[in-house]
């Protein structure tokens, strides 16, 4: 079993990451493997909407969108960390967000169906529980299965220095990633036992203007 942490700041080792390193520490107590995917500091192009990815079964877009697909299909469970930008998920991270879930939507195996995840978010101040409202739609979207922890998932600080001085923000990071080994661990001993996954249905979709 392996969760993969998603660092979506632009700084590759700042608050965010300080935040997912204490969720990763407490994986890794569990004897569930972590990794970190970084989406670097460079623009991430949003979705045009185009839909070319529901014949192609990724986006149109050869960038690191596909890459992360990819490499998804081989993890068990997520966890999304943005810092707060305007009471929102930064703007990488959103065109990230809107083309992966976008463009795997079709794909079979689904490389995130049914998988577990969480979003976890630093802020100096104000705006994270908005932010999170807005990463968990689209596990919602998605049937993922959010992991909760003791309070909401965030985490404060100016710097990595003053998240390391947020006692109660790292034990809600710690208690997320051991939320999150417990839920793959009764995954894994449903399928041992033979539990199947839910009945698929074909997607239906309505329009409110006929």
């Amino acid at each position: 079993m392996k969760v993969l942490l998603i660092n979506g700041s632009p700084h590759e080792h700042g608050c965010t990451y300080t935040a997912l390193s204490e969720v990763a520490a407490a994986l890794e107590s569990e004897g569930v493997g972590a990794d970190f995917y970084w989406l670097g500091n460079k623009p991430i192009g949003g979705c045009i909407g185009c839909y070319g990815c529901r014949e192609k079964k990724k986006c149109v877009f050869e960038d690191r969108v596909n890459e992360f697909t990819g490499l998804a299909e081989s993890y068990d469970g997520f966890i999304f960390g943005s810092p707060v930008y305007y009471s929102g998920m930064n703007g990488t991270l959103k065109s990230f967000m809107d083309r992966v879930f976008l463009s795997s939507a079709r794909k079979d195996p689904h490389p995130f169906c049914l998988k577990p995840a969480a979003a976890v978010v630093s802020a100096r101040r104000a705006g994270t529980t908005a932010t999170i409202e807005q990463i968990n739609k689209y596990f919602l979207n998605q049937q993922m299965p959010i992991v909760s922890s003791r309070y909401w998932n965030i985490v404060h600080g100016y710097k990595p220095d003053e998240v390391l001085q947020d006692e109660e923000g790292l034990q809600i990071m710690r208690v997320l990633g051991r939320n999150m080994a417990w839920m793959l661990k009764l995954r894994e001993a449903g399928e041992k036992a033979g539990v199947p996954l839910p009945q698929k249905e074909a997607p239906i979709m309505t329009n409110f203007i006929r």
